[in-house]
């Protein structure tokens, strides 16, 4: 199956995406959102900046008022000669004025594309939603082409930081899918492919040759069909201001400011323009925009620019009479009701641009000459509300002439001067503050070293007293365990003492129950021999009796034998039985005797022992 060939409207995409997408990579213009200046001035050097490439370069700023959540954001971009801005998708309105070269601006409407011609002095207004691009012209002079825009931030349309200015074509066709972009182009998937993976590059290169019989008669139905996205009408136009007489002139300066009365295109972008030209030694006299906030630019030499606070709060801390310096590329903004005067030196001129936040009925008013506020006022309310004469106001309100811009030769160099006293005595009285500050940090440091030194010195006292005490209690508690030692000690010797000594006691005492237990051996054995004594002594006075008795017996023999045959004779069993019974009594008394010396000699030897125990 052979490839399909590329239609006319893919080989118009691929043109564009080869321009975008060829070159390095380089840091995408909305990465980075920089926070909104909190400083009356921005000065030139404080742009954050959005690109740089050898062919031009983006830079802008965002300026917050108040409590304002979102920010006024403007752009500057600048593109050499024979450069070329590639095609974007605007989210927010833009108004741009032409500040210096040439080109021209290519934009998407319901018809394809139309071309206008961009010179010095243009303002144009493009609508969100549109897709353009824009190409530098390489003129003789080769200046570049330097474009001041604004982008809206009203109610109903609103610059979003989170998303950007605007949107790069390639950026959008590279997010989808290769098929769904192959499905919408109808091209072959390896073309395709290509685009999409080419490299990233800047969104300002060097401008092709132009190649009349492709480019111009394909590129509106690229950007139509394509995109499905029409955007501002055909008859896109531009007011230049150089073209038409300024609304006010006189021999010290001009002004001129472009409403939708001029540009029918600034009623729906809520946007207004204005540029005044100052001569050397001039001012533009004090007024305020009833509606309208005001962002201006330093496009040409440089003036002083004195902003009154209108509010009557005086807890309001934030409203503050200010006095500051401009020069070329510096902006600043001006909030509504907020009386202004802007000066030039009198070494030269001081043109500037302002962009307001109202293209209708914001007429400013003016405090000085015919056409002063002042005018319509009551004489005497407005002498009793300055405390002066009638007379004094007559005085006061006698212009010779009507005019917003008078001569004041050194007025700037004097509020310069004004300014740098109030700067010197604000950085005397800052100096003054951070000298009471650092004598104050630096008291602060003394007592605290004194503190610290106190701290550290009780902490020494007690540190030592601690080692005093800790030294102490080790010393009690070493004489507490010598004393407890020596205790011990005390105490073991008299264990061991009472030990000896129980030793020793028992000693005698076993010594003393072995006496007793000898004497007592020796007193039973003495009882023994005694009573055995006395057995035998009895034994012997028995014998002794019995031989006694028989030695009478026999002395009486023929008497006895005589008695015993005359009692054997006559004897009776009583008589018998009573001799028994008495042999027995005298046998049981020498018992009894014998027993009894027993139990005296026992009774002594326990009577010695326990004498001897006592």
């Amino acid at each position: 199956m052979e490839p399909r060939k590329a239609s006319p409207l893919s080989w118009v995409l691929i043109f564009f995406l080869s321009i975008s997408l060829s070159g390095v990579k380089v840091l995408s213009e909305e990465q980075h959102h920089a926070k909104s200046q909190e400083g009356p001035v921005v000065e030139r050097d404080q742009r954050r900046t959005l690109l740089v490439t050898e062919f031009g370069e983006i830079t802008a700023i965002d300026i917050k008022e108040g409590q304002k959540e979102l920010p006024y954001h403007l752009r500057f971009i600048t593109l050499e000669p024979n450069s070329l801005f590639l095609p974007v998708l605007l989210h927010a309105d833009m108004v741009f004025y032409v500040h210096t070269g040439s080109g021209k601006l290519t934009w998407a409407n319901d018809d394809g594309t139309s071309t206008i011609r961009l010179r010095e002095g243009d303002v144009c207004s493009l609508k969100e939603g549109s897709v353009f691009y824009i190409q530098s012209n390489l003129e003789a002079e080769r200046r570049k082409l330097r474009i001041y825009a604004m982008f809206t931030n009203t109610d109903d349309n609103t610059y979003d930081p989170s998303i950007g200015a605007y949107s790069r074509i390639n950026e959008l066709v590279k997010g989808f899918d290769t098929k769904i972009m192959q499905a919408a182009l109808k091209v072959p998937e390896d073309l395709i492919e290509a685009i999409i993976n080419k490299t990233e590059t800047p969104a300002i290169v060097h401008a092709v040759p132009e190649k009349r019989n492709i480019l111009q008669e394909l590129e509106a139905s690229f950007l139509k069909n394509f995109l499905g996205i029409g955007s501002n009408s055909k008859k896109l136009k531009t007011y230049n201001i150089f073209d038409h007489d300024p609304d006010f002139k006189n021999p010290n300066g001009w002004s001129t400011a472009v409403t939708k009365k001029q540009l029918k295109s600034l009623k729906r972008t809520n946007i207004g323009f204005l540029m005044v030209n100052l001569a050397m030694g001039s001012i533009l006299g004090p007024h305020w925009n009833p509606k309208a906030t005001e962002l201006v630019v330093g496009v040409d030499g440089g003036g002083m620019v004195r902003v009154v606070c209108g509010s009557s709060n005086e807890d309001e801390t934030e409203c503050q009479n200010m006095r500051f310096k401009v020069k070329e590329g510096d902006a600043f903004l001006v909030p509504r009701f907020h009386p202004m005067a802007q000066m030039s030196f009198n070494d030269g001129p001081f043109v500037f641009l302002g962009f307001s936040t109202s293209a209708k009925k914001n007429h400013p008013q003016f405090l000085a000459g015919k056409g002063s506020v002042l005018h319509i006022l009551d004489k005497r309310i407005l002498a009793t509300s300055f405390g002066v004469s009638n007379r004094t106001i007559d005085q006061l309100l006698r212009s010779p002439e009507d005019s917003i811009i008078f001569g004041c030769s050194s007025c700037a160099e004097e509020e310069e001067k004004i300014m740098k006293d109030e700067e010197e005595n604000r950085k005397r009285e800052e100096e003054e503050k951070e000298k009471k500050k650092e004598e104050e940090e630096e008291k602060r440091k003394r007592e605290e070293e004194e503190e610290r030194k106190r701290e550290e010195e009780e902490d020494e006292k007690k540190r030592r007293r601690e080692e005093e005490e800790e030294e102490k209690k080790k010393e009690e508690e070493e004489e507490k365990r010598k004393r407890e030692e020596e205790e011990a000690k005390r105490q073991q010797e008299e264990r061991e003492k009472k030990r000896e000594e129980e030793e020793a006691r028992r000693e005698k005492e076993r010594e003393r129950e072995e006496e007793a237990e000898r004497e007592q051996e020796q007193a039973k054995r003495e009882a023994e021999a005694a009573a055995q004594r006395e057995q035998e002594q009895a034994k012997r006075e028995q014998e002794r009796r019995e031989r006694r008795r028989q030695e009478e017996e026999d002395e009486e023999e023929p008497t006895r034998w005589e008695r015993r045959g005359r009692r054997e004779k006559g004897k009776s069993p009583e008589g018998v039985e009573w001799e028994q019974e008495e042999a027995r009594r005298q046998q049981a008394e020498s018992d009894r005797q014998v027993e009894e010396q027993s139990h005296r000699n026992s009774f002594e030897g326990r009577r010695a022992l326990k004498i001897r125990n006592v």
